[in-house]
């Protein structure tokens, strides 16, 4: 059996999120999906919860990072394409996102970065599956 992650991420106004994710082009797994917390699907083996923040808080007792001013974790979206990498960052710019990184081509793999709208930060890369082997 494969198994499945489940990234958990607070938001502060889960219909704008859900809207920004969107626009992206991922969907939601309405099954998991209410005025609380909304289930993106990034495959059939990865997910990523949106939480409204104080949804979240409930399952922690520590402190919720402060996104403005420190990075939590990198999340990475593996991508097709170079032309898909750029496409995707400039729509999640276009919809509201912010820079995060510049560009970054490495020849084997090339990589960008925006963070959302609760500042969480987004890596999109593309690796050459040549390289990979």
């Amino acid at each position: 059996m494969a198994r499945k992650i489940f990234v958990n991420l607070a938001v502060r106004d889960l219909q704008k999120s859900m809207e920004f994710f969107s626009t992206l082009g991922f969907t939601f797994n309405r099954q998991f999906t209410d005025d609380k917390a909304a289930c993106m699907v990034i495959s059939d083996e990865a997910f990523v919860m949106l939480l409204s923040e104080p949804f979240f808080k409930s399952f922690t007792k520590r402190e919720q990072c402060d996104t403005a001013r420190s990075t939590e974790a990198l999340m990475a979206l593996s991508c097709e394409s170079k032309a898909e990498v750029d496409e995707m960052v400039r729509k999640a710019i276009d919809a509201g996102g912010k820079h995060a990184m510049d560009p970054q081509d490495h020849g084997f793999m090339y990589g960008w970065g925006f963070y959302d709208l609760d500042g969480h930060h987004w890596e999109v890369l593309w690796m050459d599956p040549n390289a990979i082997q």
